[in-house]
């Protein structure tokens, strides 16, 4: 029995080195030819296309090892049950003859199939793991030759994970692929950015997402919705991470009607480091509930120094109607255009802010009405008049240790930052709360020129409430094939 348990252990180790080397082949295959290919380029175009082999195979590194974390509980249960499997079945081989084959053979097909379903149930799981060491080392070798080429590069690891389904982690992943597997259908972004991104005549959003499902039905949307949707300019900024998903998508579906997509990563933004940003130091100080695409929003002079006016909008909503009119909005002297949401006692600072601090009861009304992000018209000009960002930073640093607001959550900064500079927008632009509330009236709805699905109940999972999902699904794009491979349920 021993010997028959160490001969298999040594034919799975002989297996597993001859896949090992074959992965690591392809890898050095794969990055020869990218080598050789940009060998009649200029040194600068060679380190340009090395630097940006590294990101792609880094981003999609990092996709898989997220991936990798929510099935290393499952590994672990896994590989206990195959000891067990395997150790019965090796003492019934030992313990089969002539006279009790008849005997064994039903307990040996029963555990035979029971080892069948886990090796099968176990498969997605084992191929993610021999990608992430593929991946790996084709990751080790690219950075090898940027410290040769004495580039420095900086990928941000710090994002925080998605908390989001499988499936997304599924398409994200599916995208990144395709972007290696065919990298030239999906073109560079041009030496110098088109002219529409900075025009500050056109109608300019602002998008902070690692959702493309999400983000291009905001897009699809909006842009349909349009008058002129070639005025319309969607800035659309992730992690680096997921920018190659992003670049995959809208490579393959670009806005419809000649609208207008930038995409961004944090890295495209010199300025942001720890020496200026309280956000980035904190969450380089292991501040995890500090997540950094949601604090983003507070830099949008700064990203965009060009532009006068910028409307955010949240990844989950739909826009039903032409939203040209935001850019008439009087703003006064406010900064910020938002709905408001309070109404008696509900949502008023006192419960987004800790009142027994002295720095917020003496600056603050805890009867303030409060606000929502969502669909938020922001004056750019008036921002910058008013400091608004280096207030921010205030706030920030006094809140370092939480005793302000609940970092997690993004609205208490704004709500403090744009204290007395926020104008009520008119509620037909927003209506909220289809991600938790299954009683908003049909009208209300069929009115508002953005309907926001806001809560747990997001219209691309499973638990969204059925009579609004189709309000979101209709923007999307379903003849993608990674939708069908990553059974989505649309």
């Amino acid at each position: 029995m021993a010997g028959g348990r160490a001969s298999a252990r040594r034919r799975a180790v002989v297996a597993a080195v001859t896949t090992l080397i074959l992965l690591a082949s392809v890898s050095f295959l794969l990055s020869a030819t990218a080598t050789s290919s940009a060998a009649a380029n200029s040194p600068a175009s060679r380190l340009a296309v090395v630097q940006r082999h590294a990101e792609d195979h880094a981003a999609v590194l990092a996709a898989y090892t997220a991936h990798a974390r929510h099935l290393s509980a499952l590994s672990a249960s896994q590989t206990d049950a195959f000891l067990s499997i395997s150790s019965r079945l090796s003492a019934l081989a030992s313990r089969l003859s002539v006279s009790t084959v008849g005997a064994l053979e039903k307990e040996v097909k029963a555990q035979v199939k029971r080892a069948r379903s886990l090796a099968g149930a176990a498969k997605e799981a084992f191929d993610t793991q021999s990608k992430i060491q593929k991946l790996s080392d084709t990751v080790f070798a690219v950075g090898q030759q940027l410290l040769r080429a004495r580039r420095a590069g900086v990928l941000n690891a710090r994002i925080a994970a998605w908390s989001t389904p499988k499936s997304l982690h599924c398409l994200a992943m599916r995208l990144l692929e395709a972007r290696l597997a065919n990298a030239s259908a999906v073109p560079d972004d041009p030496p110098v950015p088109p002219p529409q991104f900075a025009d500050p005549s056109l109608y300019h959003y602002a998008v902070f997402s690692d959702n493309v499902l999400a983000v291009s039905v905001v897009v699809a949307s909006a842009t349909r919705a349009a008058a002129e949707p070639s005025r319309h300019v969607f800035h659309v900024v992730t992690a680096p991470m997921y920018l190659p998903a992003f670049r995959v998508w809208f490579a393959r579906r670009p806005p419809p009607l000649g609208a207008h997509v930038q995409l961004l990563s944090v890295s495209d933004f010199p300025f942001l480091n720890a020496s200026y940003s309280p956000v980035l130091r904190q969450i380089e100080d292991g501040n995890r509930d500090v997540a950094l695409l949601d604090y983003l929003r507070f830099y949008l002079p700064e990203m965009f120094p060009a532009l006068r006016r910028v409307v955010l909008l949240e990844d989950d909503v739909v826009v039903q109607r032409d939203l040209a009119g935001l850019w008439r909005v009087d703003m006064g002297a406010a900064v910020n255009a938002a709905l408001h949401t309070c109404f008696g006692g509900f949502r008023r600072y006192g419960k987004y802010l800790n009142f027994s601090d002295p720095v917020v009861r003496e600056s603050f009304s805890p009867g303030a009405c409060a606000w929502s992000y969502g669909v938020n018209v922001f004056d750019l000009q008036a921002w910058r008049r008013e400091q608004c960002t280096e207030q921010f930073h205030r706030f920030m640093e006094m809140n370092e240790n939480g005793t302000l607001w609940d970092p997690a959550s993004v609205l208490p900064a704004g709500l403090m930052t744009f204290y007395g500079k926020t104008k009520p927008l008119d509620k037909s632009w927003h209506v909220m709360g289809l991600g938790y509330n299954p009683h908003i009236r049909p009208e209300d709805i069929n009115g508002a020129a953005v309907i926001h699905f806001n809560g747990n109940m997001k219209p691309w999972l499973d638990v969204a409430f059925n009579q609004y999902k189709h309000l979101w699904t209709k923007y999307v794009d379903t003849e993608m094939e990674f939708l069908t491979l990553c059974n989505f349920g649309l």
